[in-house]
């Protein structure tokens, strides 16, 4: 596990914190809610509710990640920025976060008071880790498959000699180019990309070698949700793939990611605090058996 606390806007967090970021889709078509926080009223609730439930962060995103109907940076900013707005005035506490690939929605946000830039498409605009460095704003750098990567497009028959090494030059060089620009080297993590790039077998063994990415200087975030790799091991839906999804999130808290994107929290928050009741870094909440 990284030791260096993660500093992320007005929060500073320890190495031993597992830190939930829950996802908040500001999209018509998102494939796990399929549009249900679209609305300002509806997305303010579901933030309310992911607070509530234990996120410290949540991620906004104005455009789904797999294909569909075209979103305009002007479009993405319409349904990101005011909201963003918004819940830095309702939450100033909260660590706000945008999922954006584009610096000119970047800045936008990061103008209405977003805290990190949530970089899922492994650097495709060079330009959004510049805004990060100009704005002292977290940057999270993602391996989105082999370069140059398109934005919203399904891997098809990719491979890799290594998947893990590959994830590695990826998001370390990604990581060290932004701090050298001057994103704060304590708020910049590095995420694997599950499903991104990759079929189900390299998502599973990018999970099984995680030990490798939190080796590094940096600490990891993970982004499991329900995704596809879950669904395809145990062949199930997407409504389906809880279970699954918590499975993978508690071996990666064994083997050191600290920030963990999610849709389901008080359920995400259950299962990281029992890994670090075990770990041994978190009090049980209540001790009370055999000692009556």
């Amino acid at each position: 596990m990284n030791g260096r606390p993660l500093v992320l806007g007005r929060r500073e967090f320890s190495p031993e914190e597992l830190v939930v970021m829950a996802i908040i889709n500001r999209t018509p078509d998102s494939f796990f809610d399929r549009g249900a926080n679209f609305t300002d009223q509806a997305a303010m609730a579901a933030v309310e509710r992911a607070v509530a439930a234990g996120a410290a962060i949540v991620d906004i995103g104005g455009v789904k990640a797999g294909p569909g109907a075209e979103v305009t940076a002007e479009e993405e900013a319409a349904r990101t920025v005011p909201f963003v707005a918004e819940v830095r005035a309702s939450f100033p506490h909260v660590v706000v976060s945008v999922d954006t690939w584009r610096a000119e929605v970047g800045d936008a946000v990061c103008r209405a008071g977003a805290d990190v830039l949530n970089d899922a498409w492994g650097g495709v605009d060079p330009g959004l880790a510049e805004v990060a460095a100009r704005h002292r704003a977290g940057l999270v750098c993602t391996h989105a498959g082999h370069r140059p990567v398109r934005p919203r497009t399904r891997p098809h028959r990719v491979g890799y000699d290594d998947v893990m090494a590959d994830i590695l030059e990826v998001v370390v060089g990604l990581a060290e180019r932004a701090a050298a620009l001057g994103v704060p080297r304590e708020s910049i993590l590095i995420d694997p990309g599950h499903d991104f790039g990759k079929n189900t077998r390299h998502s599973l063994e990018a999970t099984r070698r995680l030990g490798e990415m939190t080796a590094t200087d940096w600490p990891v975030l993970v982004s499991l949700s329900n995704k596809d790799f879950v669904g395809e091991t145990l062949d199930l839906p997407v409504d389906e793939r809880l279970l699954g999804t918590l499975a993978a999130t508690a071996v990666s808290a064994w083997l050191g990611a600290r920030v963990y994107r999610a849709h389901q929290v008080a359920e995400t928050r259950q299962v990281l605090d029992m890994v670090a009741a075990i770990r041994g870094t978190r009090e049980p909440s209540v001790a009370r058996r055999g000692l009556a």
